[in-house]
């Protein structure tokens, strides 16, 4: 896979001036001002004024918000042959909704490359991850590791992912994934790039690995969260943010992510979303959706996700409908979530304007 994009190499590295040094020596400088812009973003939507509380270190700032969300998609596949054929529509939907940045996943040196191209195509609003999926894992080869760094070193690539274990299909023998997750969570840490984490069934081995870094670890983001209250705040205890999707409809267990966001578990300073589309399409029809949760969804959230998104594909442009459904959950406002996650998405990606 390694040398699919060989005459691709050249054109992805930009030298000098934007590396992952750089963007790593100005993050602390850039997170108060990310604060200001996303806010500005958010006040530049629409008309009609509210009032939201907007959490940060200092305790929390009182800040208008509008109707139409802002919201940041820290992970989607949009370099999914899905998407081949309308890739412009899809982001100008998302864009539509409110969704006014998308990060695009990689999961192989060929899709990490590939990500990068779509950046191009769309700057300021599409950024993109290098890394190698544990299903993937198996795939590593002996350029793998400086083929990333190199990736990594362009603005655009705003983190180092997907990378993990997964220990539930087991696509690539479990010792090989615990070889490649711990090369990329070195990688991270020596570039200081934040890490996004890909985790099923592997709970307790992915701590071990995020111990053994503790103190050099970047920002970390565990990526679709489908766990326990326990996992839930293992991960938080190590500094993690929590990513969460459209897969909220469908949890109706005793200790899951539902009870998780009710009880208050995952604080909004921890919290960011994404689709991880196609993937992850939110069912607000279903049966098991509780009827308060129903009834918090609004009618221009539901059109875009009733128009153009289906179970074979989601798009960005569902986010509403899964900030709507958080928010109801968290007995909260869902501009004050989407506001949150988009200033968090913001300080831990080093996202601009």
């Amino acid at each position: 896979m390694a040398n699919n994009n060989s005459n691709f190499n050249s054109s992805l590295s930009v030298g000098g001036t934007n590396t992952a040094a750089a963007t790593s020596n100005n993050r602390a400088a850039d997170a108060n001002a990310n604060m200001a812009t996303a806010a500005s973003m958010s006040m530049n939507s629409t008309g009609n004024s509210k009032k939201v509380l907007l959490a940060g270190e200092g305790g929390e700032d009182e800040l208008e918000d509008y109707e139409t969300y802002v919201i940041v998609d820290i992970g989607a596949n949009l370099t999914n042959k899905k998407f081949s054929r309308d890739l412009d529509s899809v982001v100008s939907r998302a864009q539509d909704a409110g969704v006014s940045k998308i990060m695009v996943s990689g999961t192989n040196i060929h899709s990490s490359k590939e990500a990068l191209r779509l950046t191009r195509l769309y700057p300021g609003v599409l950024y993109s991850t290098a890394g190698v999926h544990p299903h993937e894992a198996k795939s590593w080869e002996d350029d793998t590791m400086e083929e990333l760094r190199s990736l990594l070193q362009n603005q655009e690539v705003v983190a180092v992912g997907e990378c993990g274990l997964d220990f539930n299909r087991n696509f690539s023998p479990q010792d090989v994934q615990v070889q490649a997750f711990e090369k990329q969570v070195e990688l991270a840490c020596s570039l200081k790039k934040p890490l996004v984490i890909h985790e099923r069934d592997a709970h307790t081995e992915v701590m071990a690995v995020l111990e053994k870094y503790a103190g050099r670890l970047p920002a970390t983001v565990i990526h679709c969260f489908t766990g326990d209250t326990a996992t839930a705040k293992a991960y938080l205890s190590v500094g993690c943010y929590i990513g969460i999707t459209g897969y909220v409809w469908k949890d109706k267990s005793s200790d899951g992510v539902r009870q998780i966001l009710e009880r208050g578990v995952l604080p909004l300073d921890r919290l960011l979303v994404e689709t991880d589309a196609p993937f992850m399409y939110p069912n607000t029809r279903a049966s098991k959706l509780p009827q308060h949760v129903k009834q918090a969804l609004t009618e221009r959230s539901l059109a875009f996700l009733q128009r153009y998104c289906t179970f074979q594909r989601n798009e960005p442009c569902s986010l509403p409908v899964t900030i709507e459904m958080i928010a109801a959950y968290m007995n909260k406002k869902p501009e004050q979530v989407a506001l949150q996650t988009t200033f968090n998405a913001f300080k831990v990606f080093g996202l601009s304007s």
